[in-house]
């Protein structure tokens, strides 16, 4: 009977994706039913807790990907992923006409379906899965410029001359 209790014990502490030290982000995300390209290449290093599903991504550098649309990854990517999705994302941001949103989530719709969701909070984005097979090149970015939707101002004060600049 002990036996059974501390088998029984073991059994419901495994994690529920087992990860060695030897995978790579990559192989976290395709066992977790999500596309490989969802990070681009120039992956340097990452922490992965195969318990809470909590990452950190390390890129060499900051930079932009080129989907149907334009990502801008931090150097630092941090999250939660689950089997099909990703949660509580920050690194990472989607370009819609000329603002910059933060991707909040990103999740494969039905399976079948060949889709997947960027959740950018205001918005959901749907995408082909297919342009997310394998990872894209990354264009390094120089200096932070990019504008976020919640942070743009209408107008601006010359206070030289005191007047409005549009």
């Amino acid at each position: 009977m002990m036996i059974r209790v501390v088998l029984l014990c073991f059994v419901f502490t495994i994690p529920a994706v087992v990860i060695s030290g030897e995978e790579t982000i990559y192989e976290i995300l395709q066992a977790n039913g999500l596309p490989l390209g969802i990070f681009p290449k120039g992956v340097k290093d990452f922490r992965f807790n195969g318990e809470t599903g909590r990452f950190l991504v390390y890129l060499n550098h900051s930079c932009d990907a080129r989907y149907e649309t334009e990502l801008h990854y931090g150097v630092n990517i941090t999250g939660t992923v689950g089997y099909g999705e990703m949660s509580e994302l920050s690194g990472i941001l989607a370009k819609d006409l000329f603002l910059w949103f933060p991707v909040k989530g990103i999740r494969v719709d039905v399976p079948g379906s060949g889709l997947i969701v960027f959740d950018v909070g205001v918005v959901r984005k749907q995408y082909s899965l297919s342009l997310f097979e394998t990872p894209r090149d990354c264009v390094a970015v120089r200096g932070e410029n990019k504008v976020q939707s919640s942070v743009l101002p209408l107008y601006q004060v010359d206070q030289t001359l005191g007047r409005d600049v549009v």
